[in-house]
């Protein structure tokens, strides 16, 4: 097995991405789209008040991960898609009419990644409409060296990276059609349902509480199995909880959880540890061992640390305050901009904006703009069966799943598909509540808005925590408008990783070479752990030397096992077919029935060359022990046994052979030596 960690990511909307060779299969682990990387191309926008200087004033091109653009197509065997942030970059792969690979997500996963899609292709026509739909053939004017002289150093190292090994993963943006083709090649899956690839591999995917649809893998195959872990959150206000203790009892974990990175320093002083401590033994590879004695908690207890609602709590309070602030901004007289990206962290808090207006009995417009929102919001009322407990026992109260729909029964929610509507604009007021899917302030409404609102000091922008605000916000200069940047629950808390892992049980995890500060002496344990880092090739070592495979009825009830002299165990000889079913082998009966007296007798164990001597002089052959060697390296004896003149046997553990000219005399020594040995 190999690693090759394509690139490390950047939060939710960007995750990490993996190329794994896996049982002679390549596995492409995500393929998403660097959406912030759009900063760099000038907004649009009716505005005056916009500065345009410092950035790049063309259609934009979209950025897909580091190093996939270096892995050729045509070898990829499958994709496994773990949230929809993470096939936003499929039709750039789908497209090329060389790749052939399955391409395995859930089914929310897969319909809400579509909706994604079509709104960023329907919000990019804008810049098509702007700019005329030039020439797609070769590299646009503003990858020139002298247009790329101009811009900041910022905005360079975001075109280039740091030595311009990322110029080369900039692409034109897919079409409609595109999107269609993709989907066509996605193959959609249920929570814990079975899919077999090739009879080789299968795969399954878990729940991970991240977002609604989104998941872990678990892919078994005949001689290892091994979990994908991408980010995953224990308890979620909407999606499932992360369903953990399906991952238990794998060979192989990959964690490829990075969002606690950017507070690496922090958490490692909040366990006990530091980097400085750590560093002092800088190995690849750190081994774990199970016959240690060490003080553990019980599963029990350990299950309590992970799920001990305080993630969720906090996570509610957050919503609170945001919430409140929201609420003072629009007593003011203020608008307020909402382009949130995460789904299920814009319905939670549209819920909890509208109930605290409804207990203050304030009548606030609320807006949500985006050419795909009223399928969006659609399809959530509809998949109680992807939701969280509390979501489902609404269904069953005869309450919608979200309180979206009676918002807009109500007239208090408004869903428009483009921002100059002439419906929207009839029911227009301000101040009011905007919500629009989309976070990067490059790309649909949330431009036009900004540069309606940038000014006015008593409006308000929520932003994502992980957005490079000063960049996105540079040009709208004079900016008076409040700005509040949240970070939400977004991964695995770094206290929580180590008792995972423990509960999980697997012999190996693959770590993230950013994480190993984690790895202090306090968190030994009974894995092993292999650090990997981006655009580096890391080989995993193999966990078992033997295969183990199955046989049918009609073929067990062949046998005829034979009990050895030892009594330790019984052999039997079969004849059958060997074939992979469902990452197993199995073996089959043949089809015309064998006659095993007919069979040359297989011999077992190894030769005692004192029996043998009695009775090949009980045949009155005459024999004498030659020559006795011992080699040291690994313990082999060997005897060498001379018979008469004309032939010579020599011995050892694992083989014997007889050396002669006479044809009787090999065959009169061969019925000596199965004499003294069994065999079937």
């Amino acid at each position: 097995m190999k690693l090759t960690c394509l690139s490390k990511g950047s939060g939710v909307h960007f995750p990490p991405c993996h190329m794994v060779e896996f049982c002679g299969l390549r596995l492409l682990l995500e393929c998403p789209i660097d959406l912030s990387a759009l900063n760099i191309f000038s907004p649009i926008s009716a505005g005056r008040q916009i500065d345009l200087s410092g950035f790049i004033s063309a259609e934009p091109w979209y950025k897909t991960a580091k190093n996939l653009h270096l892995c050729d197509a045509s070898l990829i065997d499958v994709v496994l898609i773990s949230s929809p942030a993470g096939m936003l970059g499929m039709p750039f792969l789908t497209r090329n009419p060389r790749f052939s690979a399955k391409i395995y997500a859930t089914e929310a996963t897969m319909r809400i990644g579509r909706l994604m899609m079509d709104d960023i292709v329907s919000m990019h026509s804008e810049y098509v409409m702007f700019y005329g739909d030039g020439e797609r053939t070769g590299f646009p004017e503003w990858m020139g060296w002298e247009e790329l002289g101009r811009l900041a150093l910022k905005a360079k190292e975001a075109v280039m990276g740091e030595d311009g090994e990322e110029l080369g993963c900039w692409l034109p943006l897919y079409s409609a059609a595109d999107v269609n083709g993709c989907m066509e090649k996605v193959q959609p899956l249920k929570y814990a349902e079975e899919a077999c690839y090739n009879s080789m591999l299968v795969l399954k995917a878990f729940s991970s509480g991240l977002e609604i649809g989104s998941c872990n893998w678990k892919i078994n195959a005949p001689r290892r199995n091994f979990v994908y872990l991408s980010s995953s959150i224990f308890e979620s206000a909407q999606a499932i909880d992360f369903d953990y203790r399906s991952l238990q009892g794998a060979d192989i974990i990959l964690f490829s959880d990075m969002s606690t990175i950017n507070n690496i320093e922090e958490d490692c002083s909040h366990i006990g540890g530091s980097k400085s401590d750590v560093n002092k033994d800088d190995k690849d590879l750190i081994l774990g061992d199970a016959s240690i004695p060490r003080p553990v908690l019980a599963e029990d207890d350990i299950s309590e640390l992970l799920v001990d609602n305080c993630e969720i709590l906090e996570e509610n309070d957050k919503m609170s305050f945001i919430t409140s602030y929201i609420i003072d901004s629009v007593r003011e007289g203020g608008s307020v901009l909402i382009p949130i990206g995460r789904l299920g962290v814009a319905l939670q808090l549209l819920e909890q904006i509208s109930d605290l207006l409804k207990s203050l009995s304030m009548e606030v417009p609320i807006f949500i703009i985006s050419t795909t929102a009223e399928q969006t919001l659609a399809f959530t009322n509809a998949i109680p069966e992807w939701l969280c407990k509390r979501r489902q026992e609404k269904l069953f109260c005869g309450e919608p799943l979200f309180g979206h729909a009676e918002l807009m029964k109500e007239k208090k929610l408004h869903v428009f598909p483009l921002l100059y509507s002439s419906d929207l604009l009839l029911k227009w007021q301000e101040p009011c509540i905007v919500f629009t899917l989309h976070w990067t302030l490059r790309l649909g409404p949330a431009s036009h808005l900004l540069s309606r609102w940038h000014a006015v000091s008593s409006c308000l922008l929520i932003l994502e925590q992980g957005i490079d605000a000063e960049m996105a916000l540079s040009p709208f200069k004079a900016l008076s408008m409040r700005v509040l940047q949240c970070s939400f629950l977004s991964g695995i808390q770094t206290h929580k990783i180590f008792p995972l892992l423990s509960i999980l049980q697997p012999k190996l995890v693959l770590f993230p070479e950013d994480l190993r500060p984690l790895c202090t002496s306090q968190n030994s344990s009974s894995f092993s752990l292999l650090f990997y880092s981006v655009n580096s090739t890391l080989r995993v070592p193999s966990l078992q030397d033997e295969s183990k495979g199955r046989l049918t009825t009609d073929l067990a009830f062949q046998l005829q096992p034979k009990r050895l002299f030892s009594k330790e165990m019984a052999i039997a000889r079969l004849r059958g077919k060997l074939v992979l079913s469902k990452g197993k082998y199995l073996l089959l009966s043949p089809k015309k029935p064998i006659n095993l007296p007919s069979l040359r007798m297989l011999l077992w164990g190894s030769v005692d060359p004192a029996r043998l001597l009695i009775a090949l002089k009980e045949k009155g052959i005459d024999c004498s022990i030659e020559k006795e060697t011992t080699v040291l390296d690994d313990d082999t004896h060997s005897v060498r046994i001379k018979v008469s003149e004309t032939a010579m046997i020599e011995t050892n553990g694992t083989e014997t052979t007889i050396c002669t000219e006479n044809g009787t005399m090999a065959a009169l020594i061969h019925e000596t030596i199965s004499s003294i040995c069994e065999g079937i």
